[in-house]
């Protein structure tokens, strides 16, 4: 058998996306009992400009191929984005035309990568299997509100539609999206296989031995305007000064905006840092008091659960999480220690550091039920089934 991951990131770029990618290809191996040979197409590292990480353009992991493609470095702009996928999607149907495959899965936040999944599959008369991780079209609209480019959602719908309907099986990776999606395809057969905790979190002692002088909030992952950050942090900081340390290590497209704002405001008890290897992140994780999650207020984001939610939960560190919708609901059923505040709201998180205790509490059972080997091990079983139906 043989099968071809798309994706856009993979290991060793930082990425929910690389992370799961890498995870599923792992467990294909494991789940499939015959020989199975699996390509991955995706791109030489590029998540972030400010994290620089070399990988071989062609690897192979056993039976796992993975082709990196070069694509033009880029920010987190709109036209640059566009570029580059470009760039990955003409390499990428060149390559594809030298095989033949039984299936394809293709997992895609922005729309584009699925939608190139769903070309290359209907070219090929090849089964896909699409894991979807955003509501692109519903985002886009919510971000391009009063912008001349929201001209182009009606395109954009008539892409998701197409995409959605050329896939044999849709997984999404939040239940909040079901809803969503069973709207537009109501037909189509769909699982929810979500995010999950990597083994290189578990196990593992988070407490601190050196106390801080004043505690440190920390927050890991994008900076960009669907993370909103600079519509509570500085804010809340003032309120928290001498009280407080925020320390960010991340890097994205609203990332200036915040500093801009910090600089302005003199804000001294914010700091930055730019994305680093996950190895170094534990140890950041082991000094934080408060892990902080936010997402902006935008209606599309109420169906969103972040990635970053099941890392946080390994540590056992408080939470403070400026989240809606299904995140807050998932948050409140399912985290002990945690707090959840309306978004963009700065004394919210204010509210939820005076009330939180900086202690580390055990969450065994989340751990275990949202282990991301376990999950990716029913995902593949759900992939190979898939294959094994058609006739």
């Amino acid at each position: 058998m043989r099968i071809l991951i798309l994706t856009f990131y993979y290991k060793p770029d930082l990425s929910a996306c690389s992370f799961r990618a890498a995870a599923l290809s792992q467990a294909l191996m494991k789940q499939y009992r015959g020989k199975l040979h699996i390509d991955v197409f995706t791109t030489l590292p590029n998540r972030y400009h400010s994290f620089d990480a070399t990988a071989p353009l062609d690897e192979t992991i056993g039976n796992i191929h993975i082709k990196r493609f070069k694509i033009p470095k880029h920010k987190s702009g709109m036209f640059d984005q566009a570029k580059a996928f470009l760039s990955f999607s003409f390499q990428v149907v060149r390559a594809f035309r030298r095989n033949q495959y039984d299936i394809i899965f293709a997992t895609s936040s922005r729309l584009m990568t699925a939608m190139l999944g769903a070309i290359l599959a209907r070219y090929s008369s090849t089964p896909l299997y699409l894991d979807i991780r955003d509501i692109f079209t519903e985002t886009m609209q919510n971000l391009l509100n009063g912008h001349p480019l929201r001209l182009v959602i009606p395109l954009l719908k008539k892409i998701e539609l197409f995409t959605l309907r050329s896939a044999v099986k849709v997984n999404v990776v939040s239940r909040g999206f079901l809803e969503y999606f069973q709207k537009i395809v109501p037909k189509q057969h769909f699982s929810i296989f979500t995010n999950g905790i990597d083994d290189e979190f578990i196990g593992i002692s988070y407490n601190n031995p050196e106390k801080n002088p004043v505690p440190i909030i920390l927050y890991a992952g994008n900076i960009g305007e669907g993370q909103g950050l600079h519509h509570v942090l500085p804010e809340a900081a003032k309120h928290l000064k001498d009280k407080a340390e925020f320390l960010l290590v991340g890097d994205g497209g609203a990332r200036y905006q915040l500093e801009k704002i910090l600089e302005e405001k003199k804000i001294k008890n914010i700091k930055i840092k730019n994305p680093i290897p996950r190895t170094s992140l534990i140890k950041l994780y082991s000094r934080a008091d408060f892990l902080f999650l936010h997402l902006n207020d935008h209606r599309a984001f109420h169906k969103v659960l972040p990635s970053k939610i099941f890392e946080y939960a390994a540590t056992g560190k408080p939470i403070l999480a400026g989240v809606d919708g299904y995140a807050r609901s998932f948050i409140l059923s399912h985290i002990e220690n945690a707090f959840v505040f309306e978004p963009c709201n700065p004394m919210g998180l204010v509210e939820g550091f005076k009330n939180l205790q900086p202690r580390i509490v055990s969450r065994n059972d989340f751990i275990h039920r949202f282990s991301r080997k376990r999950i990716m091990l029913e995902m593949a079983k759900d992939i190979l089934n898939c294959v094994s139906k058609l006739p």
